[in-house]
């Protein structure tokens, strides 16, 4: 299987702020960056932590407007970590797991049908991944923003042994690097 981290960070690591907002992000001009569909049609599945599953339904009020989830995922199989029963956007076809990742690789690669899963995030779960062998890519689009606390990219020790960078691009204010990363 093949799964992918695909995120923006911050300069100094941090993809969200001590209060889980993207609000920096969103100060930064990315009409440069590529389009998104582009990227979402070698996409077969996602997976997500809780809160940033939270976050999605919360700053685009996906459960008053599901037509917004329908329009960028479709009917993508949706993999949500978490304990916890939450709300489904109506033709959302999100799937609820727990526990560790590598306990659901043959759902996974059922759902993927033959293209990629991306690892949404949060960190902890995609370190949850790394740690399994099951990330295979990251990609990092990097913007001009610095943070003073927040949630880190990976709160994880990842040594270069297993970072290979293979493609540095620019895009208007920021910078994306794409690694490799073995298992």
């Amino acid at each position: 299987m093949d799964a992918i981290f695909s995120t923006a960070t911050t300069l100094n690591g941090f993809l969200a702020d001590e209060h889980n907002s993207l609000d920096w992000l969103f100060e930064v001009d990315a009409s440069e960056l590529p389009e998104h569909a582009d990227f979402l049609a070698t996409i077969g599945a996602l997976a997500m932590g809780a809160t940033t599953y939270e976050w999605l339904l919360d700053n685009q009020q996906l459960i008053e407007n599901p037509e917004i989830w329908t329009h960028y995922y479709g009917d993508m199989p949706v993999f949500v970590f978490t304990h916890r029963v939450l709300p489904v956007p109506a033709g959302a076809n999100i799937r609820f797991v727990e526990g560790d990742p590598a306990g659901h690789v043959e759902a996974f690669e059922a759902a993927v049908a033959g293209k990629r899963l991306w690892v949404m995030g949060g960190g902890d779960l995609v370190g949850q991944f790394a740690d399994a062998g099951l990330i295979t890519e990251l990609k990092l689009s990097i913007a001009p923003v610095t943070l003073a606390a927040g949630a880190p990219l990976l709160p994880r020790s990842i040594g270069a042994d297993r970072l290979t960078l293979t493609d540095v691009q620019r895009y208007g204010q920021f910078v994306e690097l794409t690694y490799r990363l073995a298992r």
